[in-house]
């Protein structure tokens, strides 16, 4: 649900009124025929008895007005613009799905949390939420939620056990807060075509000594990204690397998205470093934020965080487009798409749909991609069993401030639209997957040749090593606005990086005290640690067994790795087997 990926701020509401007063197989029956025919993981006799449970459930609730919002990206216009009138259609409750900006889905959750008002019936919003749910303690914990007041209303098709995202949607008391509705990660990508030139890669060997492949570290990658700038292929001169780096609200989710995690910032742990995450917050052992600067055991501005903001400033000087400085995500995320980039070690994959469309320089004539995604490079801080990127994952949220009746009907068009029925047919149009049988369909098997590498990443065991947001963050809205600030000032040069993270952890700490001081996330929230040396807290961290803060690493350039990306692939087949 990565930030209006697609979107103008805009908003777009779309009303379904035209709905009939009954529900019953024949509306169901048209869907299926006309919208999902064989996409799907159940077979027809399957889908129409799961059509039947919506219809059953659904009859107390006939002929409501339910309104739930989700920000604007392909997968969930096409839930406002499909599936939300078959829904309507097969059980006669209508639904209005807003669609807005993603800025907007989180001011309004904000209000309803705050002032008690039901503005929606059930938010689509990030799983990074998950820490600020379970502390404020506004959302309904879907685990009670089930096995209580919703439990007639809960799909027994439901199979939770099959969504691939559950683990970032639990909280440290073990229930579930939210349920997955599309998910994204952000990967390595690269110049497939370029890669195998055999030119390049005698050039790249004699230069560098080893092998040009996919980067394992971002020593090869940075070897890789100065080969290729200034390189002349196909009559142009090419870059080694795209980024962005105006002072803009997009460029806080370029690191908060696990950016210093792959740089090896925080600790082991997957799905998050525990006790210090990827944005350097340390939780104590009840999950209380005890700190974010290295003084007070935190790494949000320790050596590894540093290193992180320092290798991007360099990259985008020196590799990238001149224009990429003063570009924002948007305004950069279509370049690597026009041909003159050679990898990019962020890519969103929520992008796959506009880098195959036909006609692409990045795209073969017979539709296949020129371009793969891999596995992000890591960092010379990153060790073995830490996260190693950031996976997206909008998630069905319904606040306690929602009357049970609405709450109970927001709850079934949740589950329609994330249901086996409709998901392979979802998946395919938003390309955002969520669930295991989705992934394994064999209508992905044949579509995964013109996908660049996005199937065969999320059916490989890589794929749990990318993650969105942990649990430590107490405030994810209060907190998430403070990074585009602090990183735009050692974008535009204003501050060195490590003045850059010194100021974010301080502001960082600044609302956890506000949080502490207050008392309102009870004995779950704040509580600050007294202040040391990095020396101190490095001691302390090895003598407990765990990696945050790590000393300062007097040479950064390891030695480069790189692995060939046809091999890599083959190895994630085997692992399955």
């Amino acid at each position: 649900m990565r930030r209006s990926l697609l979107a103008s701020t805009a908003t777009l509401v779309v009303m379904i009124c035209g709905s009939p007063a009954f529900a019953d197989m024949d509306a169901a029956k048209k869907f299926l025929d006309a919208e999902i025919g064989d996409l799907s993981s159940l077979s027809r006799a399957e889908q129409e008895a799961e059509m039947q449970w919506f219809i059953d459930a659904a009859k107390p609730f006939a002929g409501m007005d339910i309104k739930v919002v989700s920000e604007t990206i392909t997968t969930h216009e096409y839930e406002s613009k499909t599936l939300a009138k078959a829904f309507s259609d097969i059980t006669g409750i209508k639904i209005s799905h807003d669609l807005i900006g993603e800025g907007d889905v989180i001011e309004k959750l904000q209000t309803q949390m705050q002032s008690g008002e039901n503005i929606y019936d059930a938010y689509v919003n990030d799983s990074d939420l998950i820490g600020t749910h379970w502390r404020y303690q506004q959302a309904r914990s879907l685990t009670d939620w089930m096995a209580n007041e919703g439990k007639d209303v809960t799909n027994p098709n439901l199979d939770l056990a099959d969504f691939i995202g559950t683990s970032f949607t639990t909280a440290p008391d073990g229930k579930l807060y939210q349920l997955p509705d599309q998910q994204f990660a952000n990967v390595y990508w690269f110049r497939y075509d370029w890669f195998s030139d055999p030119k390049n890669k005698e050039d790249f060997k004699a230069k560098y000594g080893y092998d040009l492949g996919v980067p394992v570290n971002w020593s090869a990658y940075e070897d890789i990204a100065e080969f290729f700038t200034g390189r002349e292929i196909d009559g142009k001169k090419v870059y080694g690397h795209m980024d962005y780096g105006k002072k803009d609200p997009s460029l806080g989710w370029r690191f908060t998205d696990a950016w210093l995690s792959m740089a090896g910032n925080g600790d082991r742990g997957i799905p998050n470093g525990k006790p210090v995450d990827e944005w350097g917050i340390k939780v104590d052992e009840n999950s209380r934020p005890v700190g974010s600067c290295v003084a007070r055991g935190g790494d949000t501005n320790g050596p590894a965080s540093v290193y992180s903001i320092e290798k991007y400033l360099e990259w985008l000087k020196a590799y990238a487009p001149a224009a990429a400085q003063g570009m924002t995500f948007s305004e950069s995320g279509p370049v690597p798409g026009q041909g003159e980039v050679a990898q990019q070690i962020f890519t969103y994959t929520a992008f796959t749909a506009d880098f195959v469309k036909p006609g692409l320089p990045v795209v073969n004539e017979d539709g296949t991609p020129k371009w793969r995604f891999a596995p992000s490079p890591h960092g010379v801080y990153w060790k073995d069993g830490m996260k190693l990127g950031y996976q997206d994952v909008g998630s069905w949220t319904i606040l306690k401030s929602t009357p049970e009746d609405r709450a109970k009907a927001a709850w079934l068009y949740a589950q329609f639209v994330t249901s086996k029925t409709v998901d392979v047919k979802k998946s395919h149009v938003g390309l955002t997957l969520i669930r295991e049988s989705t992934i394994r369909h064999p209508s992905f098997t044949e579509r995964a040749p013109k996908l660049g590498g996005l199937i065969e990443f999320y059916r490989s065991p890589a794929r749990v090593q990318w993650s969105p947001t942990g649990t430590n963050i107490p405030d994810y809205p209060k907190l998430a606005q403070l990074w585009w600030q602090a990183i735009g000032d050692a974008s535009s040069g204003a501050k060195t990086a490590q003045e850059a993270m010194d100021s974010l952890c301080a502001e960082q700490e600044k609302v956890l005290q506000r949080l502490e001081r207050a008392g309102v996330q009870g004995d779950i929230g704040p509580k600050l640690a007294e202040e040391h040396d990095l020396a101190y807290w490095n001691a302390d961290a090895v003598k407990k067994g765990n990696l945050a803060p790590q000393l300062k690493i007097e040479n950064e350039k390891e030695k480069p790795i790189t692995v060939n990306y046809d091999e890599l692939v083959k190895s994630w087949a085997d692992a399955k087997k």
